[in-house]
This record gives structure tokens, sequence and C-alpha cells, in this order.
């Protein structure tokens, strides 16, 4: 574990230097795009076929009718879900990934690999993993 922590230390991160995080960090503009309690678990359930809005709901125990109004619509206005309007009575709605939100997905699976290791290892020590 040292080692790879002195290697993050003396490599540069994204071009930064480990002193300094600019406004335009691009890592955390990633986190301002994906970040929140519903923006992965959103995406996760829409890495397949598109999805419509009640499904999207059923799905996401938890979520409610306006939090996912308003995480669709964040993730639309990002660029990372498509929303087709199919015109009939009444009107039916799916929701499905772009391609850019597509390219998420490598990186969404190192983080489940990672979430896996930490939850294992606090186990180990007798903590929660959140």
């Amino acid at each position: 574990m040292m080692e790879q922590k002195n290697f993050l230390i003396e490599k540069e991160f994204c071009g930064m230097e480990p002193d300094a995080i600019p406004e335009d960090c691009p890592v955390l503009t990633a986190l301002s795009v994906i970040g929140g309690k519903w923006k992965i678990p959103v995406i996760y359930v829409l890495r397949g076929e598109p999805v419509r809005f009640s499904a999207l709901q059923r799905t996401l125990d938890g979520i409610t009718q306006k939090m996912l109004t308003q995480c669709l619509r964040e993730l639309e206005a990002d660029g990372l879900v498509h929303r087709e309007v199919y015109p009939q009575v009444p009107p039916r709605v799916e929701y499905s990934l772009t391609p850019l939100a597509c390219k998420l997905q490598p990186i969404l699976y190192s983080l489940c690999e990672w979430g896996t290791q930490y939850q294992q290892e606090a186990e180990i020590r007798g903590q929660r993993a959140v």
C-alpha cells in the first residue's frame, strides 16, 4: 500500500502537481457531473436498453419522483442521458445512455472493484463499510 501511495505522490495526476488543484481540474469536473447519491445508480440502470421513468423509479429503491426527475435532467443537460419522447397518447418517454456516458463503463467497473475491496478490508478491520 505504501508503494502505491508514494507513486501517487511522486507522479503528476492529470497534469497537476501534488500541491495544487486548479479550478479546471478534470477529476473535479468528472465528479461534478457524476457525483451525488443517485447519478451513478441511474447510469447503472440505464446501461442496457432504454428504460421508462416508472421502471427507473421502481428499480431505484428510495428515490423520489422529484429527485429522479432532477437527476435525469442534469444527466441529459451534461450529455450523458438521451430522452426519447414518443408521439402517442399517453406520451411515452424512454431514457438511455449516450455514447459519452458509455465511456464511463470501464471507470465504473474499476470503481466497483475498488468498492468491493474496500468492503472486504472494512469487514476485516471490523468496521462498517458505508
